[in-house]
Order: C-alpha cells, then sequence, then structure tokens
C-alpha cells in the first residue's frame, strides 16, 4: 500500500479519488485551502481509513515551500505524489487575478505551486522508489508566451488555463528525463472532459462527465506502473501539445520558471 498526498482534495476530482484510495487501503494525504473543510474531509477519510489533512493556499509559494517540509517531517513514507489542485477559466469576462505573490493566478496555481511542492518532495519521494509524481492536467493546452508569462497584455481566462496546463505537461516531460534511473516516475494527465465540479460550473459549462469518470484515470496513474513522461487521456496514452515535447521550449521553460519562483 502507499502513501499519497493529494492536492485540492476538498471537492471535485480531489475528493473523489482520496474517498476511492482510502477504501483501497492506501494512506491518503489530503491538502485543501480551508482547514475547516480539509480536517472535516479528513475526518470522513478515517471512518474508512488512514488519512491526515493538510492545509496551504497553492497561491503564495511560501506557504507551498511549508506544505512539503510539513508532509515530508510527518510522512517520510510518502511515495506518491498527486498534483490535482487547479483554478479553471473563471466566470465569463473575468479579469486578470494575481497570487499572493503577485503572479498571474493561473500560472501560479496550476504550475508554478506543483513545481514547487514537487521540488520539496523530491527527496522523499526519491528515498522511497519506486514512487509516482501524477500531474492533473488538461487536453486544453496552448503554448507559453515566453515574452509574457504572466499574461499581462491581453488577458483571456481560457487562454490562461490553458497555456498553465501546457506549462505543467512541458515539465512532466523534462522532470521525467531528469529522473530517469531513479525510480521516481512522472506522467500527465487529463482526467476526463468537462467534469460535474464547482470549476466547470463557474466558467458557465455544462458538465459532460462525473468526477468519478475522471478518478479512475488518476487511481490508475497512482496506484499502477505506467512508465514514465507520458500524457494520458483518461486511461489512454495520448499526445499532448507537440511544443511541449521541444527541448527548445522546455529549456526557456526552465528558465523562465526559476526566474519567477526566485522572485
Amino acid at each position: 500500500m502507499s502513501t499519497l498526498l493529494i492536492t485540492g482534495a476538498t471537492s471535485g476530482l480531489g475528493r473523489q479519488a482520496a474517498f476511492e484510495l482510502v477504501r483501497a487501503g492506501h494512506v491518503v494525504l489530503v491538502h485543501g485551502r480551508d482547514a475547516e473543510r480539509t480536517e472535516r474531509l479528513a475526518a470522513e477519510l478515517r471512518t474508512e481509513g488512514d488519512a491526515e489533512a493538510f492545509v496551504a493556499d497553492l497561491a503564495s509559494l511560501a506557504q507551498v515551500r511549508e506544505l512539503a517540509a510539513h508532509v515530508a517531517d510527518a510522512h517520510p513514507e510518502l511515495d506518491v505524489l498527486v498534483n490535482n489542485a487547479g483554478v479553471g477559466f473563471g466566470p465569463p469576462g473575468a479579469g486578470r487575478e494575481l497570487s499572493a505573490d503577485g503572479h498571474e493566478l493561473r500560472l501560479a496555481v496550476n504550475y508554478l505551486a506543483p513545481v514547487v511542492l514537487t521540488r520539496g518532495l523530491l527527496p522523499v519521494l526519491r528515498a522511497n522508489a519506486p514512487a509516482r509524481i501524477v500531474n492533473v492536467g488538461s487536453a486544453g493546452q496552448e503554448p507559453l508566451v515566453f515574452e509574457d508569462p504572466e499574461f499581462g497584455r491581453g488577458y483571456d481566462g481560457t487562454a490562461a488555463y490553458r497555456r498553465s496546463k501546457f506549462a505543467l505537461a512541458a515539465y512532466t516531460f523534462a522532470l521525467a528525463e531528469e529522473l530517469a534511473g531513479t525510480g521516481v516516475t512522472a506522467n500527465v494527465l487529463h482526467p476526463a472532459t468537462f467534469m460535474d465540479t464547482a470549476m466547470v460550473r463557474e466558467a458557465d459549462v455544462t458538465p459532460w462527465n462525473t468526477v468519478a469518470d475522471g478518478a479512475a484515470a488518476v487511481l490508475a496513474l497512482a496506484t499502477r506502473d505506467a512508465g514514465t513522461g507520458r500524457y494520458f487521456d483518461g486511461t489512454r496514452p495520448a499526445r499532448a501539445h507537440e511544443a511541449a515535447y521541444d527541448p527548445a521550449v522546455r529549456a526557456r521553460l526552465a528558465a523562465v520558471t526559476d526566474q519567477l519562483v526566485r522572485a
């Protein structure tokens, strides 16, 4: 059995996956932004198995670093990280929002936070190999504009979301190469299209799928060997945006990421 951390677990896909994993006998560490909701979820999960709550606002990279330190200290046996938390398109016509650090919000939560959390937990994951990193991406991907990574010009919420998910996919492929031979795998998936979540409803989109549909894909990558450096559409191997495989694009992304994370 594994010890797994799932970010963004208090609702939607994360919540569904947490219950299915704890019922399967895994130790499930659930992250949420709201302390009361996260503790309540952990208490519900403990009626069925072993669970613990961790609270952090992923819009603050300082809190992301603290989250990594707390998890590593409390659970040195951690062997699976599921970066699930995310910010959607936002309501139609909504303006550009900033994180606590002044970064464009979707880039901060959907991309920078998973990068920082993963870096913070890599020593533990490497020590517990075979281990897995599962990044919840999206089929909606749009290359990051390196000259304007924070989307200061011509902002659009849908495009901002897609750029953040493109960055996450490209980062996943680069990370998989970096970790080759360590026993730690890194994969990214599109769980299901327009699941019935608050994120989808906020965007005024009629859901196409249930969170259970998406959870099946997350569980498959979190609990079974699926190789590394791969993109999945549900449980099926697929192709991400072609630019995400370009070494030159990934090199520019790494440079921009390091600059933003240090800022």
